[in-house]
């Protein structure tokens, strides 16, 4: 992905030297907790908390770190430029873009406590979505998706939820969940996460046109990316016989095809996962 030396977006909010870093965890430690709060749907904030640092005033920021909010920005811009574009064409409206928060260790926001452990997500009570990038660490060395466009996939499928946001979709998505039952619950998260998959294909898609960044191997990043981070695969990894009853994203094999979906038809109207019986 050619990204370097870039127009970034505006859209940051920097909280990173505002953070209390958290100790190291071991790779079997980050994954039981990864695994707590991503099966369980648990805000593992607090466990992280015990194994916090007391707060400093200012937390010191490394060349890596300064490159990946680089990284961050520019992907972030492309996302902007690309979305502003699609609502124009494909829906004759305006795009209102996310504000994405940068953190490092642990922070808060209106949708619970965030933190490495708890992975990137987005909050549609403050409309912004927030990354401790230690995670692209976490992506490519404990599971085994490697590569800048994986990393600039997961904005995407982040800034997606926003996207879903602005339609009324994510809203109306979430109100349905509280009223169904947990696997019913469950089912309709599966169909938000896809859908976002696939608007990230879309943006892929779209960004290769209007920008030409994308490189030989790029794509494959992305879709091992997905299937990286699909239930089954996460549950098998966790030491667990893999329970589609208890899936919130879908499995590896219907993450990546709902990517390629989008990537391939570069159509909204090809990513609605709430009118098709075969996810």
């Amino acid at each position: 992905m050619k990204w370097r030396g870039r127009r970034g977006s505006r859209n940051i909010e920097d909280r990173r030297r505002m953070g209390r870093a958290a100790a190291p965890i071991g790779g079997v430690g980050l994954l039981a907790v990864l695994a707590i709060g991503y099966f369980l749907g648990v805000d593992v904030t607090p466990i992280l908390e015990d194994q916090l640092t007391q707060p400093s005033a200012t937390q010191e920021l490394t060349a890596a770190d300064h490159q990946a909010a680089e990284f961050v920005s520019v992907t972030l811009a492309d996302t902007e430029e690309v979305w502003e574009a699609i609502f124009a064409d494909q829906l004759g409206a305006a795009y209102d873009p996310a504000t994405l928060v940068l953190f490092k260790g642990v922070t808060q926001s209106p949708c619970g406590g965030a933190s490495g452990a708890t992975g990137p997500f987005y909050c549609p009570a403050d409309r912004k979505a927030y990354l401790d990038t230690a995670f692209f660490t976490t992506l490519a060395d404990r599971l085994g998706a490697r590569g800048d466009f994986a990393a600039a996939y997961v904005i995407a499928h982040e800034i997606a939820h926003h996207v879903q946001n602005e339609l009324g979709i994510l809203g109306q998505a979430n109100a349905l969940r509280q009223r169904a039952s947990e696997r019913q619950s469950n089912e309709i998260s599966v169909r938000i996460e896809l859908q976002a998959d696939c608007f990230s294909g879309i943006w892929a898609r779209t960004a290769e046109q209007r920008f030409g960044t994308i490189e030989p191997g790029d794509l494959e990043e992305a879709l091992n990316a997905a299937r990286r981070i699909g239930d089954d695969t996460l549950q098998r990894q966790a030491g667990r016989v893999p329970q589609p009853h208890t899936f919130t994203h879908g499995t590896a094999e219907q993450r990546s095809r709902w990517f390629a979906r989008g990537y391939q038809t570069g159509s909204l109207e090809a990513c609605d996962t709430f009118g098709t019986n075969r996810l």
